[in-house]
């Protein structure tokens, strides 16, 4: 894997991509699934490798590079399919491009996620994923840090966010915050969403 050196590489390390989503319809969904009580963090796939998903599936050969996930098929959980508000977010952007991992994080209030880097969830990197981060429970209290700035994401807003640069949380609310994380295998039409919103900021590339 490697770094590309193109127009990918102005964007920033932050955007708050040109649409948002019901954050009062994610949650319902999340309430739905009547998710166990956790510990400090919590994943719950919702897209999957399909060998994971349906253990009938054999399992995909070795693969060389896993970062822009086409070493696989993937499959949506039952979760997600019982799931109908997030299913409808997951469909838009089946639309318009490959959707490869999703997930829900769970932070349990009053936690710290120490800072750490993604190196390979990067638009710069050669043959990777977006990802992209939709808040659906959190607080003001609840600050995300990249390259030690706050990044001030609103539930229901859709974000990039440059994870291969440092980044940390700290939650200090009542409430467990609670997002949701998809992967998509980056074209022009998410590349031009992306412009959309950067120029949305005031940018100048």
């Amino acid at each position: 894997m490697k770094q590309c050196t193109n127009h990918q590489d102005v964007f920033g390390d932050r955007i708050k991509l040109p649409f948002s989503f019901d954050a009062d319809l994610l949650l319902k969904d999340v309430s739905n699934m009547q998710l166990k009580p956790f510990v400090y963090y919590d994943v719950i796939p919702l897209r999957n490798p399909a060998h994971l998903i349906d253990p009938t599936i054999p399992a995909p050969p070795p693969s060389d590079d896993y970062a822009d996930g086409s070493w696989c098929e993937w499959m949506n959980s039952t979760a997600l399919i019982n799931s109908p508000n997030i299913m409808r977010v997951i469909d838009y952007f089946s639309t318009h491009c490959t959707v490869t991992l999703v997930r829900l994080l769970r932070l349990q209030a009053g936690s710290k996620v120490a800072e750490h880097t993604d190196p390979t969830l990067a638009i710069h990197i050669e043959r990777s994923v977006i990802r992209l981060t939709i808040p659906i429970q959190s607080e003001a209290s609840a600050k995300f840090y990249l390259n030690h700035e706050v990044v001030a994401m609103r539930p229901g807003e859709c974000w990039y966010l440059r994870l291969s640069d440092p980044h940390s949380i700290e939650h200090y609310g009542q409430l467990d915050r609670i997002n949701m994380t998809i992967d998509l295998q980056p074209n022009e039409w998410l590349l031009d969403k992306m412009r959309e919103g950067f120029y949305n900021k005031g940018n100048k590339c």
